[in-house]
């Protein structure tokens, strides 16, 4: 690890100003990836600032009926609060399926937005990576891209967003609250993320010196009919493979008033299709018309030789979240999906 410099601050005023417009400066909290990505020499952070001690842990109602999570609020305390478990347990689910439960009394909610790529190339300094160095190569696109992406990618980059937690997020529609030098702003958790294109680099669209404050979450929570179904090789501390956040509404006769599919595991950001999903929309809820969703969620997959098992298993996980969320039982659920 390199020597850096250390400060502690405790309001988001001095934490801007520390900061400053130096790329090289990198915001701390429970450290749980920047720590790990430091000791490697990947990141080489000049500056810590330590934002652990600001006020920003809270999670509280909002007057249209949402909730706001603080950015440094612990993935645990999101987890097991009482309104998250009521009124998003599909948050609740995808942030109890990451990590362990060490890191979860650890991480915070901002910081888990911020988790960089667990691609091999990219944490081994001695190889290339578009990641750390655009322009040098991306040697996953041939060699080991077992874990990679599938969907969204380009010919600089084919790494994958780890976090679970960002899944759900996405699948709900939330928002995140950021703060900088130009005062805040507000950004929907879909557009938080980008697509690698030629800037594999840049892995969200925060500026030098922004700082995640919060996350908003709107009063629908799909607290009847949600799921997170988590695919990996082993049951847990592990990332997905295949990952797939599920939220659906229905009206009185059983038909799709609302339908939401996000996905981990298969892409530089999580993966929604809306317009996939608005199709879906007003016909019934049944195995059939998941698989249709499914096949078109999927149709511009591309694998990349090790992966390309991800395209037929997440079409799989996809309807059997969506019957996981319909409340199927297990019997019927896989009834429907030998016939389809």
């Amino acid at each position: 690890m390199r020597p850096f410099h250390y400060t502690a601050v405790e309001t988001v005023e001095d934490a801007l100003l520390e900061a400053g417009a130096m790329r090289e400066v990198s915001f701390i909290a429970g450290g749980t990836n920047l720590l790990d990505l430091m000791k490697e020499d990947v990141m080489r952070p000049v500056k810590l600032v330590d934002i652990s001690r600001m006020p920003l842990d809270q999670i509280e109602p909002t007057a249209d009926g949402g909730l706001l999570l603080g950015a440094l609020a612990r993935n645990a305390d999101t987890a097991y609060h009482p309104l998250v478990r009521e009124r998003y347990p599909l948050l609740s689910q995808t942030l109890l399926a990451g990590a362990s439960p060490q890191l979860r009394n650890m991480a915070s909610n901002g910081g888990n937005l911020l988790q960089r790529t667990r691609c091999y190339y990219f944490y081994d300094v001695g190889v290339p990576c578009n990641k750390r160095q655009p322009g040098s190569g991306c040697p996953a696109r041939t060699g080991l891209n077992r874990l990679h992406a599938v969907l969204g990618t380009s010919q600089h980059c084919i790494a994958t967003h780890p976090s679970d937690m960002c899944v759900a997020l996405a699948a709900l529609d939330a928002q995140v609250h950021v703060s900088g030098s130009r005062g805040e702003r507000t950004t929907a958790m879909q557009d938080f993320h980008r697509l690698p294109g030629d800037r594999p680099d840049l892995d969200n669209t925060l500026a030098v010196g922004e700082l995640i404050t919060g996350i908003e979450l709107p009063a629908e929570g799909f607290a009847a009919h949600s799921a997170y179904l988590k695919l990996r090789d082993r049951q847990s501390y592990a990332f997905a493979l295949v990952s797939v956040a599920a939220a659906l509404d229905l009206d009185e006769n059983g038909h799709l008033r609302d339908v939401r599919v996000a996905l981990g595991g298969v892409a530089h950001k999580p993966w929604r299709d809306r317009a996939a999903e608005q199709a879906s929309v007003g016909r019934p809820a049944c195995s059939a018309v998941f698989s249709e969703l499914a096949q078109t969620v999927m149709e511009q997959a591309v694998g990349q030789g090790q992966n390309d098992f991800k395209i037929p298993l997440a079409r799989l996980a996809i309807v059997r979240a969506l019957e996981m969320a319909l409340g199927m039982p297990a019997d019927q659920r896989a009834a429907a999906e030998g016939m389809t």
